[in-house]
């Protein structure tokens, strides 16, 4: 009986820190596992009736606490599977040629770099974008540079390294550092076949964690001005990347609305990244948000590379006058709009403890 109580105080606990809005690890750090906390919970609350039901009034409070920490998780959860419905592609037209997105974070201190490079000229994807890629793996992935003509690549030794291929033509590339000069992210123009052009964002932000950052305020400021710069940008936009963070967090919701982008997960599944080794563990950090006038025809993650992240596979399509998908735009109230203000802020007055050179 002692350790049911002890799990069912500390599983509603884990449902009751991500509500209080402050912005320390040890309160952001439960949203990543809701899943989880989700099966351990339903497991609980299951044990709990048929094995320690009562009439005390602990039991009591604990199994509605319970119940209701459920329905929360669910509540937060359900949009992200295939319950939700979703607009499907059969039903919009096909305005541009398709386009295949790779995303991976190869985890610097990798060496299978044949894996990664195996897996691209497998897929042939048309962009391929590397997170935690230092000058190793910038050497390695040369290799690709003769079919992937153009490129931005930014090596660092800090896990935060960035590079960008593509076999398309690309009208403009830059690099921006949102809140802090060792946090690069890509913004490419691409041009394709029939003069239409799309945006492409590349983002990797810092966690919070006990062995990173403590708090969450460079991640969640990188994120919502890259947010604010999405939202200024004409055309078809796509943001991919390693967010460090979960679709249903309140800063990738905010970034959401903030950019007036559309979450591809929604209606189609959690797609779950991290950790690629454990996948009982796993969960969907590795994120992809794209403008109502793009269209996702496959969705998935690919075999692992030798990473703790699962490579993010993404085709799709352009329809600029199709507005199937204009209804599942969300947009900021003035709370949330004032949250958003005040995040950037303080993402940007935050100075993170990130050494030049990264060990492992």
């Amino acid at each position: 009986m002692l350790i049911y109580d002890i799990l069912a105080v500390v599983f509603i606990l884990g449902s009751v820190l991500p509500l209080i809005q402050h912005q320390h690890w040890m309160f952001r750090v439960w949203e990543f596992g809701r899943i989880q906390l989700l099966l351990l919970q339903l497991l609980t609350f299951i044990i709990g009736v048929l094995f320690f039901s009562s009439l005390e009034t602990f039991y009591i409070i604990t199994a509605v606490l319970l119940g209701l920490a459920i329905a929360q998780n669910i509540y937060i959860l359900v949009p992200y599977t295939f319950l939700y419905g979703r607009t499907k592609k059969a039903d919009v037209t096909q305005g541009s040629q398709s386009i295949s997105i790779l995303s991976c974070n190869v985890y610097q201190f990798n060496t299978a770099y044949d894996r990664l490079i195996h897996l691209v000229q497998e897929v042939k994807p048309d962009i391929l974008l590397t997170m935690e890629s230092n000058q190793a793996w910038d050497d390695a992935l040369s290799v690709l540079e003769t079919e992937y003509t153009h490129y931005k690549k930014v090596a660092l030794e800090n896990t935060y390294g960035i590079h960008f291929y593509t076999k398309l033509d690309v009208k403009s590339v830059q690099v921006h550092y949102f809140v802090s000069d060792d946090l690069p992210s890509i913004e490419a123009r691409i041009q394709l076949e029939n003069t239409k052009q799309f945006t492409f964002f590349g983002v990797h932000p810092p966690p919070p964690s006990p062995t990173e950052e403590d708090t969450s305020r460079e991640r969640d400021g990188e994120l919502l001005a890259l947010g604010k710069k999405v939202l200024d940008t004409k055309g078809p936009v796509i943001v991919v990347g390693d967010f460090n963070n979960v679709a249903w967090a309140k800063s990738s919701v905010l970034f959401r609305k903030t950019s007036k982008l559309i979450d591809p997960r929604i209606g189609r599944g959690f797609v779950s990244t991290y950790h690629a080794k454990y996948k009982v563990l796993r969960f969907p950090i590795d994120l992809c948000f794209h403008s109502p006038d793009i269209f996702i025809q496959d969705f998935r993650t690919l075999h692992n590379v030798g990473s703790d992240h699962l490579p993010l596979y993404c085709n799709f399509f352009l329809n600029e006058t199709e507005e199937a998908q204009e209804d599942q735009v969300e947009t900021l109230d003035e709370a949330e709009a004032e949250d958003v203000e005040e995040m950037i802020e303080d993402g940007e007055a935050e100075d993170g403890d990130r050494p030049t050179v990264a060990t492992e």
